[in-house]
């Protein structure tokens, strides 16, 4: 998987029962799957179509580092899809706890915002992606 963002939750991230609002963590996996993908079919023209279930492993908490992974898992014509990782690094040990996890779906679309194929050789590169 290839290290696609790093966040430090600050004391504005937190929700009512002092960890890491689940809004903000969405954002944020939102926003570095679509630098992934812009940057996976070299276009700035990449918009969300969806987000499966996130599943919340572990909480945040102010001042703890967060790392966002990703890997492609499917490409199709006008789309990809991508699985992403939020991952809260301890500087201690250096070791990384799992705190959400899914799956999310961009399109690449035109100046009207129509979908678009994305390139012959980005996509035959990416054919034969695993699950």
């Amino acid at each position: 998987m290839q290290l696609i963002s790093t966040k430090i939750c600050k004391t504005s991230d937190i929700g009512i029962n002092n960890n890491l609002f689940g809004g903000t963590m969405l954002s944020w996996l939102d926003e570095a799957g679509g630098v992934m993908a812009s940057e996976t079919c070299c276009t700035p023209r990449m918009i969300t179509l969806k987000i499966d279930e996130v599943l919340f492993k572990n909480p945040v908490k102010v001042n703890e580092h967060i790392r966002i992974y990703g890997r492609v898992v499917r490409m199709g014509t006008t789309s990809l899809g991508l699985y992403l990782e939020a991952r809260r690094f301890n500087f201690n040990n250096f070791e990384e706890d799992l705190v959400c996890s899914t799956r999310a779906i961009f399109v690449r679309i035109d100046l009207n915002g129509d979908p678009v194929e994305i390139d012959l050789e980005i996509r035959k590169k990416y054919t034969n992606t695993p699950e």
